[in-house]
C-alpha cells in the first residue's frame, strides 16, 4: 500500500509543477501544446499495452474487456458532461480560462474526474508486490503538468491568489492518492475476470478524455506538428514498455 501511496503521489503531483512553472514563468502555448501531445502519445501506448493487453491476460475474456471499455467510456462522457454544463468545459485551455472568473469548482472537479481512472491504474499495478509500469508512471505524470499550468495560468488571471490555487491542486492530489489506494485494494484477491472489466474500464475512460480533452487543446496550441509529438510519445512508451 505505501507504494501506490507514494506513486499516486508522484504522478499527481505533476499538477504542482505545471502551477509553479504557470507562477514563475510565461510559457506559451505551443510548447504546451507539445508537452500535452507527447502526453497523448505515452497515455494510449500505456492503455494499449498496459491496460487492455494485461486485462486479455488476466481473463481471456474479450466480451467482458469490450464491456468494460464500453462502460469507462460512457461513464466518463457522462462525468465530462457535467462538468462542462457547470462551467468546466475549457479547463485545459489556457485562453479560454483566462476569461471565465467562475471556474475553480469545475476545474477541480474535472481534474479530479481525468485523474482517477489514471491513479486506480497505478495502485493495481502494485497488487502482489508487482512491479509498476515505468511507461504508466511517466505517462500520467507528463500528461498532468499541461493540465496544471493552463489551469493556474487561466485561474492567476482571473485574479486567484497563488495560496488558494495550491490549495485546490493538493486537493485534487489527495484525492488522487486515494484512488491510487482504492485500486491497490479493489484488485486484492478480485477474480481475473473482474480484474478485466476493472482495467479495461479504466482505460476506456481515459481513451475517452484523452479525445474530449487533451487532443483538441494539444492541436489547439501546437497546430499540425501535434501528430508527430503525439507519435514520438506513443513510440518512446512503448519502447519503455518493451525494455521492462
Amino acid at each position: 500500500m505505501t507504494g501506490a501511496l507514494l506513486l499516486g503521489f508522484i504522478t499527481s503531483g505533476s499538477l504542482l509543477i505545471g502551477a509553479f512553472a504557470a507562477m514563475k514563468f510565461k510559457i506559451s502555448h505551443k510548447v504546451i501544446g507539445f508537452v500535452m501531445a507527447f502526453g497523448v502519445g505515452t497515455l494510449i501506448s500505456s492503455v494499449c499495452f498496459e491496460l487492455v493487453e494485461e486485462a486479455f491476460t488476466e481473463s481471456q475474456d474479450v466480451l467482458s474487456i469490450t464491456i468494460g471499455l464500453l462502460a469507462g467510456a460512457l461513464i466518463y462522457f457522462t462525468g465530462d458532461l457535467l462538468i462542462d454544463k457547470w462551467g468546466g468545459k475549457n479547463r485545459k485551455n489556457m485562453k479560454s480560462v483566462d476569461n471565465n472568473t467562475n471556474v475553480g469548482l469545475p476545474i477541480l472537479l474535472g481534474t479530479i474526474l481525468d485523474g482517477i481512472p489514471e491513479s486506480i491504474v497505478i495502485g493495481m499495478t502494485m497488487v502482489g508486490g508487482g512491479g509498476v509500469s515505468i511507461a504508466m508512471v511517466v505517462a500520467v505524470f507528463l500528461s498532468n503538468i499541461p493540465e496544471g499550468l493552463t489551469s493556474s495560468t487561466g485561474l492567476l488571471a482571473s485574479g486567484w491568489k497563488k495560496r488558494t490555487i495550491l490549495g485546490l491542486w493538493s486537493t485534487v492530489i489527495a484525492m488522487s492518492v486515494l484512488s491510487a489506494v482504492i485500486g491497490y485494494f479493489v484488485l486484492s484477491g478480485t477474480p481475473d475476470l473482474a480484474k478485466a472489466f476493472i482495467l479495461s474500464f479504466a482505460g476506456g475512460a481515459i481513451l475517452t478524455m484523452i479525445a474530449d480533452t487533451m487532443i483538441p487543446e494539444a492541436y489547439r496550441d501546437s497546430g499540425k506538428p501535434t501528430g508527430l509529438v503525439m507519435v514520438l510519445g506513443f513510440c518512446i512508451a512503448f519502447m519503455v514498455t518493451t525494455f521492462e
